[in-house]
């Protein structure tokens, strides 16, 4: 098993910026591509940026050149948000996925950012 614990969240005034954390923990070898996804209210969830094992990322068009997203040898992943604006409003989960494909992945507790006017 893996644990995620996330920390960062809070709210700011649109502009401004955050920093996401999210600690692995347990089983941490059982892991392979880290993200996070967010889930603004009446909405899916989605996917807002991703980085492999060896440093590839991906991103959401709507955070491409405000949000970046990092990871150090201890499977930490980390969001940088900068430019914030009231639409990334929404709780903000951390995601890993089990490196054996097909078999799921685990989530964390999920952290609220909230980015006023």
């Amino acid at each position: 098993q893996v644990q995620l614990v996330e920390s960062g969240g809070g709210l700011v005034q649109a502009g401004g910026s955050l920093r996401l954390s999210c600690a692995a923990s347990g089983m941490t070898f059982t892991i392979n591509v880290m993200g996070w996804y967010r889930q603004a209210p009446g909405k899916q969830r989605e996917l807002v940026a991703s980085i492999s094992p060896g440093g590839t990322t991906n991103y959401a068009d709507s955070v491409k050149g405000r949000f970046t997203v990092s990871r150090d040898i201890r499977n930490t992943v980390y969001l940088q948000m900068n430019n914030l604006k009231p639409e990334d409003t929404a709780v903000y989960y951390c995601n890993a996925e089990k490196l054996v494909r097909g078999t799921g992945s685990y989530w964390g507790q999920g952290t609220q950012v909230t980015v006023s006017l």
